[in-house]
């Protein structure tokens, strides 16, 4: 199990914090006060992170790719709850009420995070209003994630609930790389292996790769190893059974 020294760990500059969307907006002068308390740290992949650090941690992502997923112990099943990117911040549900998650903590690769002291994140959320007008649209944002996801499990069939996660984190790594979207050309998604897709949709592997391989049939992807590519978007935008396209 995995022991971080958060006190050995170098501090972070104000550019690096800037990243994440809860501080990206905050004056310098504030920034600059705050940043002594940000440290770095590294987590690698396929390592085993103990949930209880984020009783103490407040965690974003600046490089890599984290899950959170629940496994059911009698029967082995899991679920994702959330996948993270750079510039997403963790755990908001127990930074609001100070109780552990009960989930898994997946490194997907390896990660760069800045850790800040849970207990400092709280009392700025009270004492900013800079911090405070940042973090309650972030904070809605994720419970709309959270409802979507269970109406999606609920409502649709597997191929609109895979294409609307494949377009969701398109948008999230593309949001972060601040790259221009383009409909007519190819987009890429690593990391994805059959297995992660299945716990993200609420399926099973075999599931995920028979809808995949349909896809590539069609032209509308490619598939190697845990890598995706989209060759087209109009099409996978038509499988999500949107009425506002993703793009």
């Amino acid at each position: 199990m995995y022991v971080e020294n958060i006190q050995n760990s170098p501090v972070a500059n104000s550019a690096l914090i800037r990243q994440s969307p809860l501080f990206s907006s905050l004056p310098g002068p504030l920034l600059n006060e705050m940043a002594d308390h940000f440290r770095l740290v590294e987590w690698h992949k396929n390592q085993v992170i103990d949930p209880e650090i984020l009783l103490s941690q407040f965690y974003f992502v600046l490089e890599g790719q984290l899950e959170f997923k629940r496994i059911n112990p009698e029967n082995g099943r899991e679920i994702s709850l959330d996948m993270l990117y750079q510039g997403d911040s963790f755990d908001v549900v127990t930074l609001l009420d100070g109780e552990i998650h009960n989930m898994v903590i997946s490194p997907l690769s390896d990660l760069k995070l800045i850790a800040l002291p849970i207990e400092m994140m709280r009392q700025w959320i009270w004492i900013y209003p800079e911090l405070n007008k940042q973090f309650l649209p972030y904070l809605a944002q994720k419970i709309r994630d959270q409802e979507n996801q269970l109406t999606n499990i609920a409502l649709y069939d597997v191929s609109t609930r895979l294409s609307r996660i494949i377009l969701k984190h398109l948008n999230k790594i593309h949001f972060y790389r601040g790259e221009q979207n383009n409909a007519h050309q190819d987009h890429l998604i690593t990391g994805m292996s059959d297995e992660i897709l299945a716990r993200m949709v609420g399926s099973v592997r075999q599931v995920i790769n028979k809808q995949l391989q349909n896809w590539k049939s069609k032209g509308i992807l490619n598939k190697k190893r845990n890598q995706l590519i989209i060759h087209d978007l109009e099409a996978l935008n038509k499988e999500a059974k949107k009425t506002q396209t993703f793009f």
